[in-house]
Order: structure tokens, then C-alpha cells, then sequence
């Protein structure tokens, strides 16, 4: 798809907050939800505004060490998900659970140090050799495993509405019927497809926002009806956030409220520090800063396909690992989870046809003011899961095919390069993921990790084909050779 606006390009003041809240929208769920996660296991009490702020904090920071070149908002990384649940299991083990949210903060730490590592040795060696063991053959399919990775999420996001709590019922329970949800999930995928496909204008530029708004009245008349006829099958959405916000009166915190930043929790903690909780953190979070710098490397390749500017190249992929690994800390002290580049940001930016960067740093801005609105938390936290769902099987939807694209000119009569991407596919879609102890691979990093290895494997045999096509090619006449001789 021909971009409408380039990375450089600035729209109208106006379009620009409208396409930032897209953004916003398209990354809003998944940064959220690690939080909640996070808090479901460990009984902590992370919460999604500050989250929010901290993703908003990250991705300023990203753009500043990519010289406002790469168009992408970062958002709180799942890979880190275990590192934080054995944060609180550390500090819980020791009995002050304040020490859990410093070690938040300071993984966060090892695992950007990771990052400013790595590009110091990228930044002296260049990166040739990463393009040689990573070419189309590895990366594509990687891109499109982390797409078809997330398949399971969107489709199980589409059958899903908002949660309740029963009265006398410790655990939330999901009323809606799953063919209600599926309902307002297709209404919402319909629109964003024809907003993208037939859409003029401003139309075809915010197809997201549209079809979630769309999704969202669905959703809106089935709760309604549900309500009045007490048909709990029909509620789709929980109105919830909007009740807490009068729970105590009609306040100043009905309307703005400061986020509970991390580390205001984790000073209190520091009082519990000891070298051994310090070394459960590093060895919990080091190790996976590893694996999603395989992730980083994809997610920026897929982007530069996209943009059809090399962003390993300009700025560099030093500089991107730098804003990534800095940004990640820097969201990690306001919000607890470490941040990473969004798939969801480059599907964005690929459905739209906008990698405007102004577009996503005034994405980052209003991550950070509407973290402290508490009607607009409010709203953001009642779209339910199948809205949400229905946007996201487009966006995962792009990242795969995007992924797919890469290999069209990869020579797949190749055995060399038949088995690479086969490998890839198989173990990544399988879902091939390996735990060590409080470590986890991914599908993701394993997959990419093997398509290298064989890669790498069978790389004399690649070159020994393309030599022996290259000297056929030499030694056939082209078609067309000999009856133009003949004619003469």
C-alpha cells in the first residue's frame, strides 16, 4: 500500500489529534492488559493509567534516540511477564511486597542495559552481519509468525465481553454470549474494512476509530436491551469504570486523578533491598531481554518494508535499540512494565497509509494527558474485549501478510531457502516455546532462533545453486536467440 503521508510528512493540525487517537486506540488494549495480568496473579495493584503513561513516556524517549525516523509507539511488552511475576514472588518470599514494584524498576534496568549493549557493538561492527544471518528468508516468516502468534488472542478477544462480578462470587464472570460478541467483533472488523477499501478522505485514514465507534453503539444497544429486559446474555459492555468514578461523590478525582506511578511504590520498598533479591531480578529479566531484541530486529525490518526506508541503516539500528532499551526503562519507572515496539503500531500505520512521525509522538502526548482523565480511562477501560477483537484481526492480520510479503522475491526452489522458511512457520505456528525455570522463550524467538540455525546450516548449499543457475544462465542462449539469428 502507497503511503498517504510519509515519515516526514505533518497533516493538518486537526487530522493529526485524530489520527494520534487511533494510535492510541490501536495500542490501548495490549498496554493496558499486562497490568491487569500482572495484577490477577500477583495481587499487586499496577493499574492501567499509569501503564499508559509510562508507554506514552517510552515511546518519547524512542523518538528522540531515532531522531524522530522511526514511526512506531512502543507499548508494555508481554515478554517480560514472568520477570515481573517473579519480581513479586521474590519480594513477596521476603516479606515486603512494596519490594516487588522496585524490582520492576530495576529490571527494567538490566534489560535496557542489555539493549545500550548491544548497540554499542552494533554501532562499532555495523550491521552486515546481522543482515547476513537474518535476510528475507529468516525475517519474513519471523514477521508473520509474530502475527499468526496473536491470531489466537484476536479470535478469542472477538467471542469475549466485558466482565462481571456476580454477587457472591469472588471470580469475574463473562455474561455475554459468545455469538453476541461475535456479533459486535464483525460489525466493527466490517466497518474497518470497508472505511479502508471504499473510504474517501479522512475515511479511509481512520478507519479504526470508526469501526470501533461502530463496534462500540453495537455493543452499546445488546447491553441496553439486556438491561431493561434482564437478559444478562446481552450485556455486553460493564459500565463499571464510569460507576467507580461517583462511587465516593462527585469529586475532583471524578474528572482527574494522578495515575499510581511505580516508583512511588518501589521507594518504600528499598528499605527491603539485598543483594539476593537484586540477583533473582537480573537473572529473571536479562535472559529475555535477549529474545525480544530477536523481536526487535523483525518488528524494525517489517516497518522499513512498509516505510521502504531501512531504518537499520537511518537512524541505525544502534540508535533504535538505544530509544528502545532507554525508553523501556524510562516506562518501566511510571509504569512498572517494560515497553517494546508495537506490532499493532506498524499494522496501524500499514492499514492506513500514515507513518507520519508527528502522528505518533502526539499519539505519546495523549497517552500521557489521558492517563490522568479519569472519564476518558473510564471510557477506554469499558470497550469490551470483542470490539477490540474485531480491529485486532485486521492488525495481526497485516503483520502476517506483511511478514509473507518479504519472501515473494526468495527463491523458494531452493531447498536451502524451502527449509529455512518451513522450519520457521511450522515451529512458530506450532507454538514451540521453552521454559528454563522462570525463563520463557517464545514461539517467536525459538522459531527465529532455528530459521537462523538452519539458515546458516545450509548457506553453502545456497551458494553453490546460485552459482551453478548463475553459469547455466551464461551457457543457455536467451529465448528468442536463435530466431532472430535465423531472420538475418
Amino acid at each position: 500500500m502507497k503511503l498517504i503521508y510519509d515519515v516526514q510528512d505533518r497533516p493538518k493540525a486537526g487530522q493529526i489529534i485524530v489520527f494520534a487517537l487511533q494510535q492510541l486506540l490501536a495500542i490501548m488494549a495490549a498496554t493496558i492488559a499486562v497490568p491487569g495480568v500482572v495484577n490477577q496473579v500477583t495481587g499487586s495493584h499496577m493499574t492501567p493509567s499509569a501503564a499508559l503513561f509510562g508507554a506514552g513516556v517510552g515511546t518519547v524517549v524512542y523518538l528522540l534516540f531515532t531522531k524522530f525516523k522511526s514511526p512506531v509507539f512502543l507499548g508494555s511488552s508481554f515478554a517480560f511477564l514472568g520477570s515481573m511475576f517473579a519480581a513479586f514472588s521474590g519480594a513477596i518470599a521476603m516479606g515486603d511486597e512494596k519490594l516487588g514494584y522496585f524490582g520492576l524498576i530495576i529490571g527494567a534496568v538490566f534489560a535496557g542495559l542489555v539493549y545500550v549493549i548491544l548497540a554499542v557493538i552494533i554501532k562499532l561492527t555495523g550491521v552486515r552481519w546481522i543482515n547476513k544471518i537474518m535476510p528475507a528468508v529468516v525475517i519474513g516468516p519471523t514477521v508473520a509468525i509474530i502475527g499468526l502468534s496473536l491470531a489466537g488472542n484476536a479470535v478469542g478477544d472477538a467471542q469475549t465481553g466485558a466482565s462481571f462480578v456476580l454477587e457472591g462470587v469472588d471470580d469475574p464472570q463473562v455474561l455475554a454470549n459468545p455469538y453476541v460478541c461475535l456479533v459486535c467483533a464483525f460489525v466493527t472488523l466490517l466497518v474497518v474494512i470497508l472505511c479502508s477499501s471504499y473510504g474517501k478522505k479522512m475515511g479511509k485514514l481512520i478507519p479504526f476509530i470508526i469501526g470501533i465507534a461502530a463496534g462500540y453503539c453495537c455493543a452499546l444497544i445488546f447491553t441496553l436491551i439486556g438491561t431493561f429486559a434482564g437478559i444478562d446474555a446481552l450485556k455486553v459492555i460493564n459500565f463499571q469504570p464510569f460507576k467507580d468514578l461517583v462511587a465516593n461523590g462527585v469529586g475532583l478525582g471524578t474528572f482527574l486523578a494522578l495515575p499510581r506511578f511505580t516508583f512511588l511504590d518501589a521507594i518504600e520498598g528499598l528499605k527491603s533491598v539485598n543483594p539476593s533479591f537484586i540477583a533473582t531480578i537480573a537473572v529473571a529479566y536479562i535472559p529475555v531481554a535477549f529474545v525480544v531484541f530477536a523481536e526487535h530486529i523483525a518488528d524494525h525490518k517489517n516497518l522499513s518494508s512498509i516505510i521502504e526506508k531501512d531504518l537499520l541503516v537511518e537512524p541505525g539500528l544502534h540508535r533504535t535499540l538505544l530509544g528502545d532499551g532507554v525508553g523501556s526503562m524510562a516506562g518501566a519507572i511510571f509504569g512498572g512494565c517494560p515497553n517494546t515496539t508495537y506490532g499493532e503500531s506498524v499494522g496501524c500505520v500499514a492499514i492506513t497509509g500514515n507513518a507520519s512521525i508527528v502522528t505518533i509522538f502526539c499519539a505519546a502526548i495523549i497517552a500521557i494527558l489521558v492517563s490522568f482523565i479519569s472519564p476518558l480511562m473510564a471510557f477506554l477501560s469499558s470497550i469490551p474485549p470483542c470490539v477490540m477483537g474485531g480491529v485486532c484481526i485486521t492488525l495481526y492480520g497485516f503483520i502476517a501478510v506483511s511478514g509473507l510479503k518479504m519472501i515473494q522475491k526468495s527463491d523458494l526452489g531452493d531447498n536451502a531457502n524451502l527449509f529455512t522458511v518451513s522450519v520457521i512457520l511450522i515451529c512458530g505456528i506450532g507454538g514451540l516455546s521453552l521454559t528454563f525455570g522462570k525463563i520463557t522463550i517464545t514461539e517467536v524467538a525459538c522459531a527465529l532462533i532455528l530459521g537462523i540455525l538452519v539458515n546458516v546450516i545450509l548457506a553453502k548449499s545456497r551458494k553453490k545453486n546460485e552459482a551453478a543457475a548463475a553459469e547455466t544462465a551464461e551457457t543457455v542462449e536467451p529465448a528468442g536467440t536463435v530466431e532472430k539469428a535465423d531472420e538475418e
